[in-house]
């Protein structure tokens, strides 16, 4: 049976980090309305045309058009999918919903990677990675053996995102809770909302969502 989830979670919680483990270990397929969005630009069916005019104005695709490519990939079939950065208010969880309702499906789980924001902000304003192979580490809790190096492959090509400083995740975190946290609530009341500590260790957390996984009815 096909398992289609939804991860909740502030900017930097891990939801990528989990969604990535659960597409190797699963084999669920990851709906990011990034890279859909992008992937139907460069292609030349109807709906791309669409996307392509609206976003070559300079305007915001509307929720309609990302419903719609939705709809296109769980025609699609395969295990199950993670819904990547949708939806992300509470007219889009309505869509979703009657989306859903439509292709004879359900959200079998959502999991909200609950944090502690002084702890967050930490843990990403500390953040740097290599460039060269991608491993993370952190000024306090993961910092190079050697300075300016990395412990992997000895690149010292270590980099910063632009965002990852206070006072940009402090405005990420605002729109976060005023658009997308009313989620958890509403979730809540369907009676699918589980919560994990997204602040755990990387294998904790993937142990306690897949043992919310491993619940759910056959």
């Amino acid at each position: 049976m096909a398992i289609n989830i939804i991860l909740l979670g502030p900017p930097g919680s891990g939801k990528g980090t989990q969604a990535r483990r659960l597409i190797e270990e699963r084999g669920l397929v990851q709906l990011s309305t990034g890279d859909m969005l992008r992937e139907a630009r460069s292609s030349e069916t109807e709906m791309g045309k669409r996307v392509a005019e609206v976003m070559d104005r300079g305007q915001l695709v509307t929720d309609e058009i990302v419903i719609g490519l939705i709809r296109e990939k769980l025609g699609q079939g395969g295990n199950g999918f993670i819904f990547d950065g949708f939806p992300r208010t509470l007219a889009q969880a309505d869509a979703l919903q009657a989306l859903m309702a439509e292709t004879d499906q359900q959200i079998a789980a959502v999991i909200e990677m609950r944090v502690d924001d002084a702890a967050l902000v930490s843990r990403i304003s500390g953040r740097f990675t290599c460039g060269n192979c991608g491993e993370v580490y952190h000024d306090q809790t993961k910092p190079t053996k050697e300075p300016s190096k990395c412990d992997v492959c000895g690149s010292t090509d270590l980099r910063r995102r632009a965002d990852d400083n206070e006072d940009s995740l402090k405005t990420r975190l605002m729109e976060y809770y005023k658009k997308t946290s009313p989620l958890i609530g509403y979730y809540y009341v369907k009676g699918n909302l589980h919560t994990v500590d997204g602040l755990a260790e990387i294998d904790e957390v993937a142990a306690a969502v897949a043992k919310v996984l491993d619940r759910l009815p056959a």
